[in-house]
């Protein structure tokens, strides 16, 4: 590339990234001082419009503020931008270059590239200047494999990864400008004002852009970008009707166990192998996530069919489902998102049986808590949901047992244990394990 256009790249794209905007500060950022002072390389990786962008922002301004970094010691580089398109890998050292003519920074540097998987050959520059040069490097990437791949292969022992989502409830209610204390919950009129909040939250879910601008139609461009730059011209697909169809049976059967066989005839697809495929890469563009069924034997918890839910409740809406078709399932995505979000490792369980619970989570060998998520706990669904919740405690050992509705809360005792009945709005601000 001309020097010319690398100077002037440069300079536009850190004054936009250094730009004073007023952004929602993430909870990913809340314990974020190790990733600072390693001397690691930190991959940010998650869904496009997710808010990676912005998180480097927040990231740049926290070492201005709170560690007196210098702005000449800050370079940041969007490889979004189409002015990139002919940037090739021998280009990288002659952009370290310009920056450190124009900056002139003195001491440690902080290089903040965004989406560099667009880039071949990146990671072997990356490796040469984390080997040789005083650096603190913050990337970020939109495709789990692709970049996961040669960072295990270049970057061994060398990086610390991150993954972002789309806005929780807790983010969604700071963008809007509300804050919620302990006492508020116990207030008639900031529980009214949160339950309108949590329902505006199911329809737009958590896209930043989409919350901004309460127009959850920009999610269905966002589904697009997805399809057709991450998937399609990546991988090469060239039958893009059954990518889409898959998606659409995905996102209307979000919560159920779904086998490939189900699917490849569901989408008339050549195979159950292109189905694995195709699942595989819409979990590394991080449209979609699937759930394992909990097994003691790793072997048949292998071989098991997977629940797969939408990585964004977002992506419901805009592409043409109405809102109340099913509020349980709605509620019970919006549970899957918040469990992975605090890093969980979640599986659903079904007895011999056939006695399902939506979720229970295990920390390292442990079982420690069970999940039910349900619309309504009434006369017709509370035995089936409770009793469900009880038999896996018992089965499996488990103590922390919750029922999550959309608006009851009670406590249920059986045995020496209780089952806890939570709103999910509740659920979701209180962080409540």
């Amino acid at each position: 590339m001309e020097t010319l256009l690398l100077k002037s790249l440069i300079a536009a794209h850190k004054e936009r990234f250094l730009r004073n905007r007023k952004l929602v500060a993430r909870e990913i950022l809340e314990n974020f001082e190790k990733e600072i002072k390693s001397r690691e390389i930190v991959f940010i990786s998650g869904i496009r419009r997710s808010g990676k962008s912005s998180l480097l922002s927040l990231i740049a301004n926290l070492l201005i503020e709170s560690y007196k970094i210098e702005k000449e010691n800050i370079l940041f580089i969007n490889f979004e931008d189409e002015r990139f398109i002919n940037f090739g890998v021998e280009d990288f050292e002659k952009l370290y270059q310009i920056y450190i003519e124009l900056e002139n920074p003195i001491g440690k540097k902080y290089l903040f590239f965004d989406e560099i998987q667009n880039i071949n050959g990146w990671e072997r520059w990356i490796n040469r200047l984390y080997e040789f040069e005083d650096v603190k490097i913050f990337l970020t990437g939109s495709n789990a494999s692709l970049v996961s791949s040669l960072i295990s292969t270049s970057l061994t022992g060398r990086n610390r990864q991150i993954k972002i989502h789309p806005f929780s409830f807790n983010e969604f209610l700071l963008m809007e400008g509300i804050t919620v204390s302990q006492r508020d919950l116990l207030l008639p009129v900031k529980i009214s004002e949160i339950k309108r909040e949590f329902e505006k939250y199911i329809k737009l879910g958590g896209f930043p852009e989409v919350i901004k601008n309460k127009d959850v139609t920009l999610a269905e461009q966002y589904f697009k970008d997805i399809i057709y730059r991450d998937v399609v011209s990546i991988y090469k697909i060239r039958n893009i009707k059954e990518v889409r169809e898959l998606c659409l049976y995905l996102i209307t059967n979000s919560g159920t166990v779904i086998s490939y066989e189900l699917l490849r005839k569901t989408i008339q697809a050549k195979n159950a192998t292109t189905i694995k495929n195709y699942l595989n890469i819409l979990q590394d563009v991080f449209l979609f996530y699937p759930l394992s069924k909990y097994d003691y034997s790793v072997k048949k918890q292998i071989y098991n069919p997977n629940k797969y839910y939408v990585s964004d409740m977002g992506f419901y809406q805009a592409l043409g489902f109405k809102f109340s078709d099913n509020l349980g399932k709605l509620l019970e995505n919006i549970v899957f998102e918040q469990l992975i979000r605090k890093g969980k490792e979640i599986f659903y369980w079904k007895s011999p049986k056939r006695k399902e619970v939506d979720f229970i989570v295990r920390k390292q060998t442990k079982l420690t808590e069970a999940y039910q998520v349900t619309y309504l706990l009434n006369f017709e669904t509370r035995e089936r949901e409770i009793g469900n919740l009880i038999e896996a405690a018992k089965e499996l050992n488990i103590a922390n047992l919750y029922v999550l509705t959309y608006d009851q809360e009670e406590i249920i005792d059986f045995e020496d244990s209780k089952i806890n009945v939570i709103p999910v709005w509740k659920w979701l601000i209180g962080n409540l394990e």
